[in-house]
């Protein structure tokens, strides 16, 4: 009789491992789609859906109420990372990405069948404010869970490359708002968009939700979460990590430069064509889409190479560029009319933020021990993306408006600089997972 040799099983087994691995990504970085979906998505459709849950007298009113309720979203996304990360330290990563998916389709379902203003009075903010504190807390504990999940899951030798998949979510939640956005403005008169059109983005983001719900409840615990006792699970708590104050500073300082320069490239950069470079709308609304579809296509590659040379010397890529690239970029990028010129400065600075954006997920997990992982990364990043990232856009206008938009350029490049000292800083010891 033929015994099966350990080639012939490794192809036989092959394909199986490749749908597994496929799942495996999928189920870890899918809630970063939603989150990005959503987050465009608010800001896009507030216009519309402004007067459907604050008075209407007074449209400027409305208009900032719906930001600040936006903004008050970010506030609790700490809270999430903390309570999100211990949930994910002691009962298991799939189950935390499990429980923030399903608060993501609750928030955005809340959105999408909320009575208006007229209809129901001041119950209608209040089920908005309610709403994005429920998405801001499970977005806050939506990046530790899936980072670790990801940097967990993956082969050794493959971590950079399965960890790169936690940014191509995060932009295709951009584009496929973009997407809706001009589909549904194309399809359906203004008049009707404010009346019930808006409604359409949320409830589609709750049915994508729910699929990432059904793609989660199949992916398996990560090996690194199994591997752990009962008395290590029961030991997780926020005062553990004062022992890992170190891992700690070093994940606040690689997310400040690196969510700094993500929001300033992709989220702030659309207004900046048009009030800054002086781009149409339209011009500006094909330039961002162009290049976030090549910065989402080469996050794989940057990672692959990430498992090859390591993920320091990309790290340094990006703090070096992004240090001293920062000022001459923006700079030409002002003073160009040209759409071509600024396809290509634009492309150039988000290559150069590839070389965070590709490894971040997978160098901020190697820091800490599998028992702190998702509670170590995702506490200071969610304190560093509330202070430095959700401020982005607010500090470069408010640079401009006082004449002085030089100075943003500055600001920007001495944060990346706090992520290029943070890179210098790292021991071969931090590499726990490099292999």
């Amino acid at each position: 009789m033929h015994e099966t040799t350990p080639a012939e099983l490794d192809a036989a087994t092959r394909p199986l491992r490749r749908r597994s691995a496929l799942r495996s990504i999928a189920g870890g970085s899918i809630g970063n789609l939603i989150e990005w979906y959503d987050f465009h998505v608010y800001t896009t459709f507030s216009i519309f859906f402004a007067a459907s849950f604050f008075p209407r007298e007074n449209r400027t009113i409305q208009l900032l109420s719906t930001a600040a309720i936006f903004a008050i979203g970010f506030l609790l996304r700490p809270v999430g990372s903390w309570l999100i990360g211990l949930y994910a330290d002691r009962r298991g990563r799939r189950s935390a990405l499990t429980l923030s998916v399903i608060l993501m389709c609750a928030g955005s379902l809340a959105i999408g069948l909320c009575p208006t203003y007229p209809q129901i009075g001041m119950a209608a903010p209040l089920v908005l404010l309610l709403a994005r504190l429920v998405q801001g807390f499970s977005l806050g504990g939506e990046y530790g869970a899936s980072s670790v999940y990801l940097s967990e899951i993956a082969r050794p030798g493959h971590r950079g490359f399965y960890s790169s998949f936690h940014y191509v979510t995060l932009i295709l939640g951009q584009l496929l708002a973009t997407l809706v956005q001009v589909v549904l403005q194309a399809l359906i008169p203004r008049a009707e968009l404010i009346d019930w059109g808006w409604r359409v983005p949320f409830i589609t983001g709750a049915a994508l939700a729910l699929v990432a719900w059904w793609v989660r409840r199949n992916i398996d615990e990560t090996p690194d979460f199994r591997a752990l006792d009962e008395k290590d699970k029961r030991g997780v708590s926020l005062s553990a990590l004062r022992e890992h104050w170190r891992p700690v500073l070093l994940v606040f300082g690689l997310t400040t430069g690196g969510t700094l320069a993500f929001f300033t490239y992709t989220v702030y950069m659309h207004n900046y064509l048009v009030n800054t470079v002086g781009l149409s709308a339209q011009t500006s609304a094909w330039l961002s889409l162009s290049t976030l579809t090549l910065f989402m296509v080469v996050q794989p590659f940057f990672g692959a190479l990430s498992d090859r040379i390591g993920r320091r010397p990309l790290l340094l890529w990006f703090g070096i560029g992004g240090t001293f690239g920062t000022w001459p970029l923006l700079t030409a990028l002002a003073h160009t009319h040209s759409a071509t010129t600024a396809f290509l400065l634009l492309a150039l600075a988000l290559m150069i933020v590839s070389g965070y954006t590709s490894v971040c997920s997978v160098m901020k997990a190697q820091l800490f021990p599998a028992r702190l992982r998702a509670l170590g990364v995702g506490v200071p990043y969610a304190i560093a993306t509330a202070v430095f990232g959700g401020t982005a856009s607010y500090a470069g206008l408010w640079f401009k408006s006082i004449g002085h938009e030089s100075g943003f350029y500055l600001y920007a490049s001495a944060c990346i600089g706090c992520t290029l000292i943070a890179t210098l800083s790292l021991r071969s010891s931090d590499m726990k997972m490099e292999s």
